[in-house]
């Protein structure tokens, strides 16, 4: 059975070159996926507000909450979906969601 890579997959893709169950046998295909154009809500972060205190980056269902030399950073907006739990963990307030406006 040939490995099948999730970049090599798309609509004019034959069934008999997919796997049994479309199953994709590689790891890390959700980089190769963009999903923050699904959002309806948009995380907006205030550094002002923000304490470091890093308890939205292991909620956040997306690892969209990027964490250099243990300090967050701003959000990874190609993957977050805009779920809001980063906001409602947040004790500090520094994260609020808004009105996703797609262009």
């Amino acid at each position: 059975m040939s490995i099948i890579h999730a970049k090599d997959i798309n609509e004019k893709t034959p069934w008999q070159g997919l796997t049994p169950g479309g199953e994709i046998y590689e790891g890390g295909t959700s980089k190769l996926t963009l999903t923050g154009q699904w959002r309806v809500n948009r995380p907006t972060w205030n550094s002002a507000l923000c304490r470091q205190c890093l308890l939205c980056a292991p909620f956040c269902p997306d690892s969209s909450i990027p964490v250099k030399e243990g300090k967050r950073l701003d959000f990874d907006l190609d993957h977050c979906k805009g779920c809001g739990i980063c906001a409602k963990v947040c004790p500090f307030k520094a994260i609020r969601m808004e009105q996703e406006v797609h262009q």
